[in-house]
């Protein structure tokens, strides 16, 4: 370790992070980079002597060939509870520290009703047409009585499952391994993938990206929805066919896509999904929120500070 310890906050798109923690109280040396890196060549090359890494979720990969070539690194700090984008094991081997921080879902599951109401009731539409002194443009979808489809039951599908209820919807779900009597736990039932696909009025996801569930999501899925239906995705891009699902949209085979998340983050100024009348987009923001911010933040400079002190906490098997 260096006399001063030198510190790296990656990922810092909004350019906040020094503003949700006391970052003076480690005495050391702070850099925040605010821009995406371009490959692993440009990591290695900005990152080289920094003791301590703190990468923002799973922005910035760090397999073993990239850890193997900071050589001064000694603690990467991940915020959240786990980071599918970091080599753990390749990190012990080489005698780097891996920390995590606190986390909650509740950002997301309000993130995915945010995008679930705008997509219903055409929000963008109508606030750009009062913006450019328009009044009523478009017929909105009510959700009361409708079918909320739920790919994937787990902590936040169940939580989005009970905001639906409350709308008076009728929630359904498929995951690989849901049973019947656990879907009934959380007051759903449970169907076939095709019968989710094929009766959701909303289909929100809310799946873990493996290989399991990488293009889990293809095109004869979306034909197979109802020209009404609403795709929701907070989850992970590439568990959706993104090819798919632009033609599926370009076609008008369903009434709309509300997507956070995309194949490659940030997703390109170019990208088709955008050009998309059809496609509510947002940028991957669904835990973006000033309370978990914080979290994240203090739990980080709490974790460098106990790096340093010779005891780690909430280290990442």
């Amino acid at each position: 370790m260096t006399a001063r310890m030198k510190i790296a906050i990656l990922d810092d798109y909004q350019n906040v992070a020094t503003s949700f923690a006391d970052w003076d109280s480690l005495d050391a040396e702070t850099v925040v980079f605010t821009t995406p890196f371009a490959g692993s060549g440009e990591v290695v090359r900005r990152l080289a002597g920094f003791d301590v890494l703190v990468a923002m979720r799973e922005r910035t990969p760090f397999p073993a060939e990239v850890l193997e070539r900071l050589t001064n690194l000694r603690l990467l700090v991940s915020t959240g509870p786990a980071n599918a984008a970091i080599d753990v094991k390749a990190a012990r081997e080489l005698g780097i520290t891996v920390c995590g921080t606190g986390y909650f879902s509740h950002p997301t599951v309000e993130h995915t009703w945010a995008l679930i109401l705008g997509a219903a009731r055409n929000l963008f539409d109508e606030a750009s047409s009062m913006r450019a002194g328009g009044w009523q443009t478009s017929i909105g979808t009510g959700l009361h009585g409708k079918t909320l489809g739920l790919l994937g039951l787990g902590r936040l599908g169940s939580q989005v499952a009970q905001v639906g209820r409350a709308f008076g919807m009728t929630p359904i779900a498929w995951s690989q391994h849901l049973t019947a009597d656990k879907a009934a736990e959380h007051g759903v039932r449970a169907v076939s993938k095709a019968h989710l696909f094929a009766e959701s009025d909303v289909l929100s996801i809310h799946l873990v990206l493996s290989e399991r569930t990488r293009g889990l999501v293809g095109a004869a899925d979306l034909l197979s929805m109802k020209p009404t239906a609403i795709l929701v995705n907070t989850s992970r891009g590439p568990i959706v066919d993104e090819d798919a699902l632009v033609e599926t949209l370009r076609d008008g085979r369903i009434h709309r896509a509300a997507i956070d998340v995309f194949d490659t983050e940030p997703l390109p100024a170019d990208h088709r999904l955008r050009s998309l009348p059809n496609a509510l987009l947002t940028g991957h923001v669904g835990y973006v929120t000033r309370e978990l911010y914080e979290t994240f933040y203090r739990d980080a400079v709490e974790d460098i500070a106990a790096f340093r002190a010779g005891a780690p906490i909430r280290l990442l098997e």
